[in-house]
């Protein structure tokens, strides 16, 4: 079955198949996890609810993360976003 995408140059055909890979713009934790070595999903949400990484954005129940921002984040050498609070004794 071949399908002609809406997009297509000149009427080409778009077979169905695996997914490509593609730079999405938004990133889901998985994604994130990824490009930060594999690190676990749950250390990303740490990292962000920490403010120690730029936070995600919510789509109804799906979060996920702007690829810029991310990419900015870790050529900037995964700084803090927020600084930290002072620890008070």
């Amino acid at each position: 079955m071949t399908l002609t995408s809406a997009n297509a140059v000149d009427g080409q055909t778009v077979e169905p198949g695996p997914r490509l890979a593609v730079s999405a713009e938004l990133l889901d934790v998985k994604a994130v996890a990824l490009l930060l070595g594999g690190c676990s999903t749950r250390h990303i949400y740490r990292l962000a609810d920490a403010g120690r990484m730029p936070g995600p954005i919510r789509l109804g129940t799906l979060v996920r993360w702007r690829r810029a921002e991310v990419m900015s984040w870790i050529d900037d050498g995964c700084q803090p976003v927020r600084p930290s609070k002072p620890t008070t004794r």
